[in-house]
């Protein structure tokens, strides 16, 4: 125990005899440099100097193990220096005068330092006996820790109260003289609960008196406020996560050592079952996403000025949005993880246009389960977000809070699902361009001005990036129809040579047969294979404009009973429901639409798995339906491949019967829809006029075409 202690007083020395050595040299260099504390220079001066013969005070009688009373004289001086450092350091800034209580706290201070020193000094000579020294030692700790926390107190009241405009001059003197009084108030506290002095916590007073030393040069520094301890984000909540993992390892040692002094004979087993407890609550807690969630919240709340490491928020979009590869996620997850990002939220969806201006499901990100309809945000619902950008927080729009803004229209279905938590527009040149859909975070908490100007920014960055992507896509495609037009060119010039001679052939065989019968089967083949030459190349003139010959009136069960004779030999095909209506439409069109899709109905699906067939009356439309249980499609096929030209998941396929299907549909001034889900099989949905309501849908485009 000796030689412990022997160490200990060599390292108090070392410790002491360092903090005599720089606050003499902060002295020496401040000299020249004391305006800068304004009038508490010269007070400064004294109490570094008074500070520097109490640490060699300490150090010497330390070394030489004597009971002299010098150390405590030391001390008190010392303590008297820096409270009339204070009292000088409030008159720099006129508070001695207006705040009252100053100069009468000081001088109480000061006479406990000056009776402390009478105790210390008088009671060891009267020759009591050892109880009356313990008394005495109790009462100068008691001493001493009312003048550290009294001046704890001063030192809090003189920043805290300071002016904003002078507590930069402050904030480095202050923090000194904290960590001074602090220190002790330890020191000294546990000196009076142990009845002892505590000789390995009072080695290391001079490490307090070194970070005073500091912290007094950075306040003498003309740029020390640039000096200001600045640590990142990441560097400050490892830090705390280190502090509350240390914290919670030594309570659980405290503890345990409690319960083995008071556990009794089971003492071994309660400390090892706690042990036990503890370190599984540990294991199950600390790795918590809500936990981590909750520690970030907390430190960027208190710690920091601002929400958000920019510089790190940015530099992680642009890694999200700008990555690449064979590996890396269709830019519609991009952008949701993007946004997502910034909350932690856990998923998303991305919202885009579709043919009419509705929003429709463009992609998922970790949200395979929540059901989205085939128009996911009607186009009414559009303009206010448009308008404005306003992000809009579900869980008020549940609460009725976004009622008061009668523009503001939430689906239903976002409404319904309570994982739906926030609903972000992204617009590009004041043009609505998507929306994304952010799931519930671990910790929820309210929007604020920073959230909002941190997702709007991030919204805008994104819409071009998507805007971009579509104009690219939008060239790629002319690209392509250029390219395709130009070979089929050729094709449809040999193909009229063809016809051309058919035509021919079939006239001067009108003339110049002389077998009647073999003129007639002659006349019906030549005849025949001309027509379909013919029809070839009208198709193949229409591909890129989605002509179609006339619209007539059509029945629209007749067009279902020609579509189920083309598949009456198969028993897969079933004929769900029919009605007796008329129609707007081209027939020849009509039928090929619905030859196509039950085709790839029939493609897609098992020979066991039937294809349904049904028509029926939807409003103003005929609704033709195609329904099939097959493999299904995913979203973004449906989104970004189903309709594109030249792209075909078919070996072999000219990828461009899906395109031609939905361009034939829109010149019956009609409309095709699809909903699918991977492994539950697709519905397509042909809207087409009906007869009757014709002439009401005409006039409404053409009163919209004036009005545009």
């Amino acid at each position: 125990m000796a030689g412990g202690a022997g160490l200990w007083i060599t390292i108090g020395v070392m410790f002491d005899l360092t903090g005599a050595i720089a606050l003499a040299s902060l002295a020496i260099w401040l000299w020249p440099r004391r305006a800068r504390f304004d009038g508490a220079g010269a007070a400064i001066l004294v109490a570094l100097f008074v500070t520097a013969g109490w640490c060699l005070a300490v150090a010497s009688a330390s070394a030489s193990d004597s009971g002299t009373v010098l150390p405590a004289v030391a001390e008190s001086a010392r303590n008297l220096a820096w409270l009339f450092v204070i009292f000088r350091l409030f008159a720099s800034d006129g508070r001695h005068a207006s705040v009252a209580p100053i100069r009468p706290v000081i001088v109480a201070l000061a006479c406990v330092e000056l009776l402390h020193l009478g105790v210390d000094y008088g009671l060891p000579r009267t020759g009591f006996d050892r109880d009356v020294a313990h008394v005495a030692f109790e009462f100068n700790v008691m001493f001493r820790l009312l003048v550290t926390v009294g001046g704890l107190v001063l030192v809090h009241n003189l920043y805290a109260g300071a002016p904003r405009e002078t507590r930069p001059g402050l904030r480095w003197p202050a923090s000194g003289l904290a960590v001074l009084w602090a220190f002790d108030l330890n020191l000294y506290t546990i000196a009076y609960l142990a009845a002892r002095w505590p000789v390995e916590i009072a080695a290391l007073r001079g490490l307090a008196v070194i970070v005073l030393t500091g912290c007094f040069a950075l306040a003498a520094t003309r740029n020390g406020d640039a000096l200001r301890l600045r640590p990142s984000r990441a560097v400050t909540f490892q830090t705390f996560s280190l502090l509350v993992i240390g914290f919670y390892l030594v309570a659980m040692v405290a503890v345990a050592q409690w319960l083995s002094y008071a556990g009794g004979d089971f003492a071994r087993l309660i400390e090892l079952a706690f042990l036990t407890l503890a370190s599984a609550v540990a294991l199950v807690v600390l790795p918590s996403r809500r936990v981590r969630g909750w520690l970030k919240v907390t430190l960027a709340k208190h710690f920091f000025q601002h929400r958000y490491d920019y510089r790190e928020e940015w530099l992680r979009f642009t890694r999200t949005i700008g990555s690449g590869g064979q590996a890396a996620l269709p830019l519609g997850e991009r952008v949701v993880q993007s946004v997502a990002d910034v909350f932690d939220s856990p998923s998303g969806l991305l919202l885009t246009p579709g043919e009419q201006g509705e929003l429709t499901l463009a992609s998922r990100w970790n949200w395979l389960e929540i059901e989205v309809p085939a128009i996911a945000v009607p186009q009414r619902a559009l303009g206010y977000f448009e308008r404005t950008g306003f992000i809009a927080d579900l869980d008020e729009a549940r609460a009725g809070v976004v009622a008061l803004a009668v523009d503001i229209e939430i689906p239903a279905w976002l409404i319904e699902d309570t994982r739906a938590w926030a609903l972000i527009p992204l617009v590009h040149y004041e043009r609505l361009v998507g929306m994304v859909v952010l799931a519930r975070p671990q910790l929820v908490r309210k929007f604020d001005w920073e959230d909002f100007d941190l997702l709007r920014v991030i919204g805008q960055q994104v819409a071009s990036y998507l805007a971009e992507n579509a104009s690219q896509e939008a060239l790629a495609e002319s690209s392509r129809f250029e390219d395709f037009h130009r070979r089929i060119a050729f094709v449809m010039h040999d193909i009229k040579n063809l016809a051309s001679q058919f035509s021919l052939l079939a006239r001067n065989a009108e003339l110049h047969a002389d077998k009647p019968e073999f003129r007639a089967d002659m006349l019906v083949t030549l005849r025949n294979s001309s027509e379909k030459l013919n029809a070839l190349i009208a198709r193949l003139s229409r591909y890129g404009t989605g002509a179609v010959d006339k619209l007539e009136q059509v029945p629209a069960a007749a067009v279902l009973a020609t579509v189920m004779e083309r598949f009456g030999g198969n028993p897969q095909v079933v004929l769900a429901e029919t009605r007796n209506v008329t129609v707007t439409a081209n027939r020849h069109s009509l039928e090929q639409v619905l030859v196509h899709l039950v085709q790839n109905g029939i493609d897609a699906s098992r020979p066991e798995n039937p294809v349904f067939v049904s028509v029926s009356i939807d409003g103003l439309n005929a609704r033709f339906e195609v329904l099939d249980s097959g493999c299904g499609m995913s979203a973004e096929f449906v989104r970004n491949r189903l309709f594109k030209p030249f792209v075909s998941t078919k070996s072999g396929g000219f990828g461009i019967g899906a395109f031609e299907a939905r361009e034939l549909v829109r010149a019956m001034r009609g409309r095709l829809e699809v909903e699918s889900r991977e492994g539950l099989g697709s519905r397509f949905v042909v809207q087409v006029p009906l007869a009757a309501a014709s002439d009401i849908l005409q006039n409404i485009a053409s009163q919209d075409q004036r009005v545009a």
